[in-house]
């Protein structure tokens, strides 16, 4: 069983790297721009639009992945939007559905009604992982161009916690 608890401030510098490595291997974030330990901890850890981040540990209490949700903008207010970045090497199986699993339940728990998955189209591994999940799709937006122009489409999907009997 793979241990998850809320994000702390001493897990700031690992998860900052799990993130950091993710974006130089390219092709699953939208992200392009690595982030300094500052910027990761307003934007995963303290900032306003944050409704929790969790964190998955390895047998020797190593952050393996985290999970965020947090309020935006664009989505109804019973809605959030998640975001999932798991570990490459060494890679700890399951840790996404360990993370949904805690996600899932505190969201509900707060009362929302639904969960906001966006994912590059390129991102494989990402579109799976939510369909595992339960998400379903919703919209795409066509043609997002990422910093050298090229366009990639964004895919929404969505995850209905009252209709979702595995919480």
């Amino acid at each position: 069983m793979i241990a998850v608890r809320p994000m702390m401030p001493e897990d700031v510098s690992t998860a900052c790297r799990i993130l950091n490595d993710i974006i130089e291997i390219g092709g699953t974030t939208a992200f392009e721009i690595p982030f300094s330990e500052a910027l990761f901890a307003q934007s995963y850890l303290n900032g306003t639009d944050i409704i929790c981040c969790h964190v998955a540990l390895d047998d020797q209490g190593e952050v393996a992945g985290f999970q965020w949700l947090g309020a935006h903008d664009a989505l109804p207010e019973d809605c959030a939007d998640i975001a999932t970045f798991a570990r490459r090497e060494p890679p700890l199986k399951g840790v996404g559905r360990a993370l949904f699993s805690e996600t899932s339940k505190f969201a509900a728990g707060l009362g929302l009604n639904a969960i906001n998955a966006t994912i590059r189209a390129d991102n494989r591994q990402g579109l799976s992982y939510y369909d595992k999940m339960g998400f379903q799709d919703y919209s795409v937006a066509y043609g997002v161009p990422l910093r050298n122009g090229t366009p990639v489409d964004r895919i929404s999907k969505r995850l209905d916690l009252r209709a979702n009997t595995a919480l």
